[in-house]
């Protein structure tokens, strides 16, 4: 049989040969059909959500955030693993596949051999071949090559996530920082108020109508508003350092928040819809499920193993008694020999990799299923903190409110010598509080709006799945 008619008819074997790879079926995912509903949770409508759709310079409005969250997207270590991850397995992937075709190799030899009358003859042979190409008549080598496929698609699935999670992660340490910015401000006016109190209570004291116990209660007072500026100054600094980390590298001051305000950095809705399909699009859900696929091209190859492995030696080339006639007048040679392989006994070792492979299949079944039941149970937090996070807004605020006049009026009474100096004092401290626990809810609004977002997969743009080579 001539080289170029046995390579077409082993080409076609190859082509038509079988696959015993299980075939994949998607799993029911195991949570609600729908998102959770009831007394914590917002009204969703039903319909699905596009907030995977939705860009992170869309969701993120301010322009100092925007900066911030570009620069971390360009130089977080944690992420440039990542995508090292993404290219390692893209190149495994290319290895396997490569594995589908022969390899050549050329080589040349040149002899020289001097006759009986002195005169020497060259001989020159140029030769190319494949050695042991493996005929893939049960798809071992393809389903070698879509596991890795599957590999480099979780790899590339799991960028997206660690990029949606850088995402989320920088905007939530701006936010924290921005908070922490208005709670060292309302702690320093809080410093200037107690000093003007102990002013106040000094002269009261030196003027006989007052006590050196109001003197002493407003220094402690004042003392503990200046440990807590010290402390926040601290926390601010310290803010700093880890949104500068994750930003990878340090940050100028002018794309840092002065204040967190009413929290609208960020949209104050998001398109959420009722049904927990949605899910299924998270990246770190579809790269569990790409795992999963890798699982079921590894059985089909750990099953070939049990048949005989086909496989083809090739060789051609030319030969000539003279170098520059090596092409003219050489000789063409070729030669093809075909190999079958079956092992007899190998002490189990192939059952074994098949049971193997079967168990991974199963351990990444469970990993997809988990990886849904955790997105489900994140957006779930999420919604059910939405649900209620304007109510409690609503009612610091009016606390704020109501502690501010509180505490102008009962610093009034106490001027005018109808109250004594602990009604100030302590409505001093209520209004303290609730300055506080205002920025806090705040805080709380904006990220969990941020959480909501990332736990329904937003934070990028990108829907490209990279198509198999």
């Amino acid at each position: 049989m001539k080289l170029r008619s046995l390579l077409s008819t082993l080409s076609a074997l190859a082509l038509s040969a079988c696959n015993f790879a299980p075939k994949y079926v998607q799993p029911e995912a195991p949570v609600a059909l729908s998102l959770p509903q009831g007394t914590a949770y917002p009204a969703l409508a039903a319909g699905d959500t596009s907030v995977d759709a939705l860009g992170w310079r869309d969701f993120f409005t301010d322009p100092r955030l925007q900066q911030v969250i570009g620069k971390a997207l360009a130089d977080n270590r944690n992420l440039r693993t990542t995508l090292a991850n993404v290219e390692r397995a893209r190149a495994l992937y290319r290895v396997n596949r490569a594995a589908l075709f022969p390899i050549v190799n050329a080589s040349a030899t040149l002899s020289a051999v001097q006759g009986t009358q002195g005169r020497i003859t060259d001989n020159f042979l140029v030769q190319a071949g494949s050695s042991a190409y493996e005929i893939d008549l049960w798809g071992r080598l393809r389903n070698l090559s879509a596991a890795g496929f599957e590999t480099w698609l979780a790899t590339e699935e799991g960028r997206k996530s660690t990029q949606i999670a850088l995402v989320a992660e920088t905007a939530s340490a701006w936010l924290s920082y921005a908070a922490t910015a208005d709670a060292l401000r309302i702690a320093r006016e809080t410093v200037a108020t107690r000093k003007e109190t102990l002013a106040v209570n000094v002269r009261r004291e030196a003027n006989g109508i007052g006590t050196k116990l109001d003197v002493a209660t407003a220094t402690s007072q004042l003392n503990t508003a200046e440990a807590a500026v010290a402390d926040l100054q601290t926390s601010l600094a310290q803010a700093r350092n880890a949104l500068e980390l994750i930003a990878g590298g340090p940050l100028p001051d002018d794309v840092l928040p002065t204040t967190l305000g009413a929290g609208d950095q960020v949209l104050g809705a998001l398109p959420v819809g009722l049904s927990s399909e949605v899910l299924l699009r998270r990246p770190d859900v579809l790269s569990a499920e790409h795992s999963l696929k890798a699982t079921y091209a590894n059985i089909g190859a750990a099953r070939a193993a049990f048949f005989p492995a086909l496989s083809l030696t090739g060789l051609f080339g030319f030969a000539s008694a003279g170098l520059t006639q090596i092409f003219d007048s050489g000789d063409f040679q070729k030669s093809a020999n075909v190999a079958v392989r079956q092992r007899i006994f190998d002490g189990g070792a192939t059952a074994n990799n098949l049971a193997a492979a079967k168990a991974s299949r199963d351990a990444a079944l469970a990993t997809y299923e988990g990886a849904i039941q955790t997105a489900f149970r994140e957006v779930a937090d999420a919604l059910a903190r939405r649900g209620t996070i304007e109510e409690r807004l609503r009612a610091q605020t009016s606390l704020e409110v109501n502690a501010a006049t509180a505490y102008r009026l009962s610093k009034l009474r106490y001027e005018a010598g109808v109250a004594n100096f602990l009604e100030p004092l302590d409505a001093q401290r209520t209004l303290y509080t609730a300055q506080q626990s205002l920025i806090s809810a705040r805080l709380i609004k904006a990220s969990n709006m941020v959480e909501l977002y990332r736990a329904l997969g937003g934070g990028l743009v990108e829907t490209t799945v990279p198509a198999e080579e």
